[in-house]
């Protein structure tokens, strides 16, 4: 882990994600866990039927998982890769088709079928499980399952797996371009005296000998990172939301001792939903309903399983990111993890690479709450703030079919590029659209980048192509020389790529630098001043 991650995370606290890793070596493992390789591309997952038993005195998980699929394209004798990292171990697989045999190497399980699949057929791996998962040192960053006790001494226990994957603990194909169609039911057994909170809606509560059984369902496609058991000593609470699509079900899942500071925190969230609704349209899992979940760590963006940990204050932690003081007017963990709800749950990236599409929208959506929370200075000043936190390290989109995230830049400075583009759209009202849009067309989906790119270009009428190339794709900064004499204004860009075109409006006049000078007569003669909600350097020059 270098130096920067622990500045990145731990200095500017940007990063939900795992670890952002500079320079690494790529293995063949690598490839297995990132890319949709021949033993995963002929067949896809329509639903998981799973249960889940941790046991505090040991740290240690036991379950299984139903896996319904769906065959893509014929082919003959495959091999299924289903994954499961070490240290857990697959206890028993069972399969509706011939098989020649099955075995367990490293973090993968390999199922080689004796017979011929026709395109459309469906069929069943179960796969029991058992083991001491990986243990989390500081999560979410790091990824892996918290064993803890709260305040009163109570165990308390969830996994945070959205790096380094759900197969820490789950047998699941673990790629982010394949969710269950279909949704999932989710099992939680505890002990008597816990509880246990998964995704979705509780359909079933009953004593299993001496343990209680939690079963939970969700209808609608979910990444499985975002499959998350919460374990504790948790007490219930519920509201509704005029949204709209009709009434949404509000549940809060808290700590008993933390009831009454949650019933007064999470008034936040009716305003929440109302300006998301606003800008990025209906929260697109009305059937599973909205949840936040008191967690062992700060937060993270599990579906209709909100994780909040963020001590019932507002800020991050009780500061602002932006340094401006504005962010302080809000939870920001109630406010982030819910965004993700639109962008990583109901848009989800297919590679890991393309992870700006979460986290450069949802940190965006902490601008757009503030406009309609409270206004738009106050948004504009929040934006130009988190700035500061920009390192351009290494550029934010990463590498392709290896599981690697690009830089943490990819949330103030993907947010700050969402900002621009919105400057040069000059049209709050076809910018909003274009969120909307995005969330209605790609519905449930999974994407890569080059379709947000050029969605965002074909609504707005805008080539942005120059634009995402340089922010996601480079660590430069363009930066706009400019010289004045009276009336006079000559201008051009610096460190751009070649087909960078990004026009500014100066003081009501539309111009669009290239590398070569130009000129342009201002109405005043006055020193001119530049829209400060543009992510590029000026440079006045003689």
């Amino acid at each position: 882990m270098k130096k920067i991650s622990y500045t990145l995370l731990f200095v500017s606290g940007l990063a939900f994600g795992q670890f952002f890793e500079k320079d690494k070596l790529f293995t063949k493992q690598d490839t297995l866990k990132g890319s949709d390789t021949r033993f995963r591309n002929f067949w896809d997952v329509k639903k998981y039927d799973l249960s889940v038993e941790p046991d505090f005195a040991t740290k240690s998980i036991r379950g299984s998982n139903i896996i319904s699929f769906e065959i893509t394209k014929d082919i003959t004798n495959p091999t299924f890769q289903v994954d499961l990292q070490q240290p857990m171990k697959a206890d028993k697989v069972e399969v509706n088709f011939p098989i020649t045999n099955y075995s367990q190497d490293g973090d993968f399980i390999w199922i080689r079928a004796n017979k011929s699949f026709k395109k459309g057929e469906k069929y069943t791996i179960r796969v029991a499980y058992s083991g001491n998962p990986v243990i989390a040192r500081h999560a979410p960053w790091d990824g892996g399952w918290v064993f803890t006790r709260d305040e009163k001494g109570n165990p308390w226990m969830s996994p945070a797996d959205e790096g380094i994957g759900a197969s820490i603990w789950l047998p699941v194909k673990d790629i982010w371009s394949d969710e269950p169609d279909n949704g999932i039911v989710m099992k939680i057994i505890t002990p008597k005296d816990l509880v246990g909170v998964g995704n979705g809606r509780l359909i079933s509560k009953k004593a299993e000998g001496d343990k209680m059984a939690y079963t939970w369902e969700v209808k609608n496609p979910i990444n499985a990172y975002s499959i998350i058991p919460n374990i504790g000593k948790y007490v219930n609470f519920k509201d509704t939301f005029d949204g709209e699509k009709g009434k949404l079900d509000l549940d809060y899942w808290v700590l008993d001792y933390n009831l009454d500071k949650a019933k007064k925190q999470f008034q936040q969230v009716k305003p929440m939903l109302s300006a998301f609704e606003y800008w990025f349209g209906p929260y697109p899992f009305y059937e599973d309903s909205y949840k936040l979940v008191e967690s062992p760590y700060l937060g993270m963006e599990h579906q209709s399983n909100v994780a909040y940990g963020n001590g019932y204050q507002n800020g991050y932690l009780g500061r602002d990111l932006s340094g401006t003081g504005v962010g302080l007017n809000w939870d920001f963990i109630i406010i982030h993890e819910s965004g993700h709800e639109w962008f990583a749950n109901n848009i989800t990236a297919k590679d890991q690479a393309d992870m700006w599409i979460h986290e450069s929208f949802t940190n965006y959506s902490e601008v757009l709450f503030t406009e309609k929370y409270m206004d738009k200075k106050s948004a504009d000043i929040y934006a130009q703030g988190i700035r500061d936190i920009i390192l351009n390290d290494t550029p934010i989109i990463g590498k392709y079919g290896v599981r690697n995230e690009g830089s943490g830049d990819m949330y103030p400075k993907g947010a700050s590029m969402i900002h621009t583009i919105r400057q040069v759209i000059n049209n709050d009202e076809k910018f909003r659209q274009i969120l909307r849009g995005l969330n209605k067309d790609f519905y449930h989906q999974t994407v890569t980048t080059a379709q947000i790119e050029n969605y965002i270009s074909k609504k707005s009428g805008i080539d942005f192509s120059g634009v995402f190339d340089q922010y996601l794709r480079t660590t430069e900064v363009p930066v706009l020389e400019y010289s004045q004499k009276g009336t006079e204004l000559k201008f051009r860009y610096t460190d751009t790529v070649k087909n960078f075109k990004l026009p500014v409006i100066v003081e009501g006049t539309t111009i669009n630098p290239s590398g070569e000078w130009q000129t342009v007569q201002l109405k005043k003669g006055t020193p001119v001043e530049f829209n400060k909600n543009y992510y590029i350097s000026y440079k006045k020059v003689d």
